[in-house]
């Protein structure tokens, strides 16, 4: 007689629910990148349904709306998969190396130039909604991209030995976070010219002169001067010299 399986402690994971939840989130991934290559595909204006999303994972709509609840719970799905791929070419450039001007180039290149490859992603992804969800999914975004350079700001302020107010850090989320929705707008205007004008590299160096003048402005407003092609190497090895 073959004896019957151990029955599992209540609450514990059981195998096929776990390798049913891996194969939940692979269909998933496939449905969200099929829907990716249907967006880039797809000319400016023209609907986007669901059936050929479906077509293009290989899948009928009824596999498909397993995964999803309705059409807003895959649209949220593909704008949060948009935003993660924005992040996911911005966060490696947010590294506190090089000059203050290379760090702001740096970050806003990588950003004029993802925009430039997928405009559609980028219109999908910088969209404003009235579905209070999807708007949360941008504002968090832009969130992350705020406090990344807050980040920025506050470590140069103190290898600087500028002691910020408590006034200075109630302010500074809400000026980098109108600094991030310029930069957004600015190149969400650019892409939507009939003609790409000027090229991505001269809006990026446009784009980066604008968003150092802001941060230059301020400083001055605290007293502080700063020289933009001041490496912060140099400025971390100038700190430690002065301990």
């Amino acid at each position: 007689m073959t004896p019957k399986p151990a029955p599992t402690s209540a609450g514990a994971p059981d195998g096929r629910d776990e390798r049913w939840a891996a194969h939940r989130e692979e269909r998933r991934g496939q449905i969200l990148d099929a829907a990716i290559a249907v967006i880039e595909a797809t000319p400016e204006g023209e609907e986007i349904h669901v059936r050929q999303i479906a077509q293009e994972a290989g899948l009928g709509r009824a596999v498909l709306y397993r995964h999803f609840a309705d059409r807003a719970d895959l649209d949220r799905a593909v704008q949060r998969r948009i935003l993660q791929m924005l992040m996911d070419t911005l966060v490696p450039e947010f590294e506190l190396s090089g000059s203050i001007e290379q760090i702001i180039e740096r970050i806003v290149t990588a950003y004029v130039a993802w925009a430039d490859a997928h405009p559609a992603l980028h219109r999908i992804g910088a969209a404003e909604s009235q579905d209070a969800e999807r708007l949360g999914e941008v504002l968090q975004t832009t969130q992350q991209i705020g406090a990344l350079i807050t980040m920025l700001v506050t470590s140069g302020a103190s290898l600087l030995e500028v002691e910020l107010t408590a006034e200075d850090q109630q302010i500074l989320d809400p000026l980098v976070f109108g600094i991030v929705g310029q930069a957004v707008g600015t190149v969400r205007f650019w892409l939507a010219r009939d003609e790409r004008v000027p090229s991505p590299a001269v809006l990026a160096q446009h784009l980066t002169r604008s968003v150092w003048f802001q941060i230059d402005g301020h400083a001055r407003d605290r007293g502080v001067v700063l020289d933009p092609k001041t490496s912060l190497d140099d400025l971390i090895l100038g700190s430690l010299r002065a301990d």
